[in-house]
């Protein structure tokens, strides 16, 4: 469970769902309470009803000086019922009802025997007419010495069904409400998430090169992140500038004192001396080095660096521009394909000329009369190939004339460090550098690095 949005909408769902199926069973079992009391309340207000009009006739026969008020009592099998035993001197009911109401029609109400004390109301659950469950309460009363029995009974369906009714009315709205909490819940995740949505969006258009720090309004929460994150964007400048400098003043350093050393090798009385031959040749390696591990230490400093974006057109268009004038006198042609002007590389515009410089120069150095270069985005990276029509290089000697100080042929000039460089570069991007054969009959050289979108 690493998502957060997940981790919200589950545990908002998850208390909504509770507590909907809490409310609803907490509200139908009271509602079920309420019904049952006023049920059992109603019977015993006829009950009463019932003794307040029972009276003993002339004849010694219990009678009724008014009937009950409930209609239901004159309706056959209405669901409510009333019936008046005798009871014997053991305090059970005569066979035969005494009096009854017509609701129970040619029925009777049968009462567990039971002692009870006179007036005393004791409540039973029994089969009445036509296997019907009823709730019942009966009373023992003495009229003119004649022990009575009281029943007043109802059907339970007079109470479930409205339970039932009240229930199912209650689950469809708690649904409705559950719906509609479980709708604001989602939006509520998807709104209060916004924010994290298009601090990502910030983070990318820095990551791809577009801004230099996240730039943009966010909620008073994310404030603090953005400014550190814009403090660690500007100190990594910082430490990147540091580094450049350092690398140069470095280089500065090295070479004023080998500049001294080549001169004094180069002086008249020292310079045919075995000496001054070996000193110049050591001199010249040292140079290389130098300026290979230069261009490495600052493709370190930068090759990471946040919001570094680079078009690709330009830097092609100038490097071109040199190229025609260093090899003017060879009459090459310089043939760029047509190329997206969004075409960028996500990187330092310093380290694309240096890896498109030395390709373009190696072909320019190879190339009989035609050099081409491609540049495109193939799913996501940024592929540049270059082309020359010479005599190419031999599957064997590609992997060897990639490493550092191997040239492949010693009749041209160079340093040997030019690819190395460009592979080394490259690779620090998360990028490579292949060779292959070329359509033009020479070598093609495909460097792939990030695209910057």
């Amino acid at each position: 469970m690493t998502s957060l949005r997940f981790r919200l909408l589950f545990g908002t769902l998850f208390w909504i769902a509770a507590s909907v199926l809490v409310a609803g069973w907490g509200l139908g079992r009271l509602f079920h309470q309420h019904v049952s009391a006023q049920f059992h309340a109603e019977l015993q207000t006829h009950l009463d009803q019932l003794t307040a009009h029972l009276e003993i006739d002339d004849q010694g026969r219990p009678t009724l000086n008014l009937p009950l008020g409930d209609p239901r009592f004159d309706k056959p099998f209405s669901g409510l019922y009333w019936q008046i035993d005798r009871l014997s001197e053991a305090g059970v009911p005569a066979s035969g009802a005494a009096l009854r109401s017509r609701s129970l029609w040619d029925q009777a109400l049968a009462i567990p025997a039971n002692a009870l004390a006179d007036g005393e109301v004791h409540q039973h659950r029994i089969i009445g007419p036509r296997g019907a469950m009823l709730g019942a309460v009966e009373r023992s009363l003495t009229l003119e010495d004649r022990p009575l029995q009281l029943i007043v009974a109802a059907d339970e369906r007079l109470m479930i069904e409205p339970v039932a009714r009240f229930k199912g009315e209650l689950w469809l709205a708690l649904g409705v409400l559950g719906f509609g909490l479980a709708l604001a819940a989602l939006l509520q995740v998807f709104v209060g998430l916004a924010p994290l949505r298009k601090l990502q969006a910030a983070l990318g258009r820095v990551r791809d090169g577009q801004a230099q720090r996240m730039e943009g309004r966010f909620p008073s929460e994310l404030t603090p992140l953005v400014t550190e994150f814009n403090s660690v964007l500007m100190q990594n400048a910082e430490v990147v500038a540091r580094a450049r400098t350092q690398a140069g003043n470095l280089a500065h350093a090295l070479k004023t004192p080998l500049s001294v050393l080549a001169n004094a090798a180069d002086a008249p009385e020292n310079r045919n001396t075995d000496l001054a031959r070996l000193v110049a040749a050591q001199i010249e390696t040292a140079r290389k080095q130098v300026d290979y591990h230069l261009a490495r230490a600052q493709a370190v400093a930068t090759a990471r660096l946040p919001g570094a974006r680079t078009p690709v057109e330009p830097v092609v268009e100038g490097l071109l521009r040199t190229m025609r004038r260093i090899h003017a006198g060879r009459g090459l042609e310089l043939h760029v394909e047509p190329m997206p002007s969004s075409l960028a590389f996500r990187g330092e515009e310093h380290d694309l000329q240096e890896m498109l410089g030395n390709l373009i120069d190696n072909a320019c150095k190879w190339a009989r009369s035609r050099v081409e270069i491609r540049a495109h985005d193939g799913q996501g990276r940024l592929l540049v190939s270059v082309d020359d029509d010479g005599k190419g290089v031999a599957a064997g000697q590609r992997d060897a004339i990639l490493r550092r100080g191997v040239r492949a042929d010693e009749q041209v000039a160079g340093t040997g460090l030019g690819l190395a460089i460009v592979g080394d570069l490259a690779h620090m991007y998360g990028g490579s550098l292949m060779l292959a054969d070329s359509p033009l009959g020479g070598l093609r050289a495909v460097l792939s690095l990030a695209s910057a979108r």
